[in-house]
């Protein structure tokens, strides 16, 4: 099987989620950060999955599931430690033609969720494409080890680079080399080690003239 590798926009879509377990509990945390709105259905619950409801960030829905509760849903996860029980909302969701996720029951998803690592806007994605998650999390930790903080704020000021030399206007071409030559500078490096004072060298040298490399480094993380 080959998937497409795809980043969703969940913002006030509803996500519909079986299961009170820990698994249940990560995928409920992760896509209440994305910000879904989350349907929660089964009949026990964990502490954290408790306090969510209890606080409003989650809706829950009932003990068991039922037909109505796909109404309105973007995308599903069944992870209940019943695999008839999940087959049969899989089932039910992919009729719909719904996104469904069935915890450890590949045949029964038409998505997979790869290993995640995260810096801020920085998403970097493994899948093994279910052929070994086990790999999949040695190949995560590698690069969990690799790309620290420091890439979340390198990204935030790329983010205050770009947006100040495109308002310039200049030809598309000019842009990306700028852009090519400020990130193979080393800057995230410097981040690291806290070395402001060769980063504004950097960028004063690679920046056009009409940008100010103080405004820019003045809005950093």
């Amino acid at each position: 099987m080959t998937y497409y590798p795809v980043f969703l926009n969940l913002k006030d879509k509803t996500a519909l989620v079986i299961g009170g377990g820990m698994v249940a509990e990560r995928k409920v945390k992760t896509l209440v950060e994305c910000g879904a709105d989350v349907r929660l259905v089964s009949p026990e619950m964990t502490a954290g999955l408790k306090q969510m409801s209890e606080t409003g960030k989650i809706n829950y829905a009932g003990p068991s599931f039922e037909e109505k509760h796909l109404d309105g849903v973007f995308l599903v996860f069944t992870a209940t430690n019943d695999k008839h029980l999940n087959h049969k909302i899989s089932r039910a969701a992919q009729a719909r033609g719904l996104l469904v996720n069935a915890v450890d029951q590949p045949a029964d998803c038409n998505f997979i969720v790869p290993a995640i690592i995260k810096r801020g806007d920085l998403q970097i994605a493994v899948s093994t494409s279910g052929k070994s998650p086990a790999f999949a999390k040695i190949l995560k930790k590698r690069l969990d080890d690799e790309f620290g903080d420091e890439y979340q704020k390198f990204l935030e000021l790329m983010g205050n680079i770009r947006k100040e030399v495109l308002s310039k206007g200049l030809p598309q071409n000019i842009n990306m080399g700028i852009f090519n030559r400020i990130v193979q500078s080393g800057i995230p490096d410097l981040i690291k080690k806290g070395d402001w004072k060769e980063i504004r060298a950097i960028l004063a040298e690679l920046l056009p003239d009409d940008v100010s490399t103080e405004k820019i480094i003045s809005k950093r993380v």
